[in-house]
């Protein structure tokens, strides 16, 4: 007699389900059988996946939303100027702004050897690019790279790198 292939699962949720474990070796079909027994239904597993997600999503948008308040109100408060870009890029740019120059600060001038004065001509060369996507850009610099991440934007007079166009 062959080993059965039609399993009935009464799930953990309490619903019912024929399951085809031919799939499966014939002897670990009972042990599967077992386990899914101990499991919700297909339907119950993505329904609360489903709530999961969108609690996530509310999650992280609410989240989002408290950065970038926070990220504008400290922008005002330095003086910093509006970034250009697309909606999307200014919102994250503004966020990222915040964010570098926040960890930058830290590690210069509270952890380091930067007085508030070197820090202020930092600032202020900050100030000077309003292109969102370079802030986005430099999201993973390190905290010390940022005077010669700054430089190198702000040089007025660079070489072409190719001189033909």
């Amino acid at each position: 007699m062959a080993v059965k292939i039609i399993w009935q699962i009464n799930h953990s949720c309490g619903h019912q389900a024929e399951r085809n474990l031919s799939d499966r070796a014939a002897d670990r079909r009972a042990g599967f059988a077992e386990w899914l027994a101990k499991q919700e239904c297909s339907a119950c597993w993505r329904a609360s996946k489903q709530g999961d997600e969108q609690d996530k999503a509310a999650w992280l948008e609410a989240k989002r939303a408290e950065e970038q308040a926070e990220s504008e109100a400290w922008s005002e408060q330095c003086r910093m100027p509006p970034l250009e870009g697309t909606e999307r890029a200014i919102a994250w740019g503004v966020r990222c702004r915040h964010k570098l120059l926040a960890a930058v600060y830290t590690a210069l001038v509270l952890e380091g050897e930067t007085s508030e004065a070197e820090w202020e001509e930092i600032e202020e060369a900050a100030r000077t690019i309003t292109r969102a996507g370079w802030f986005i850009d430099q999201r993973s610099s390190e905290p010390g790279d940022l005077t010669e991440l700054l430089q190198a934007a702000t040089v007025a007079d660079r070489p072409s790198e190719n001189p033909h166009f």
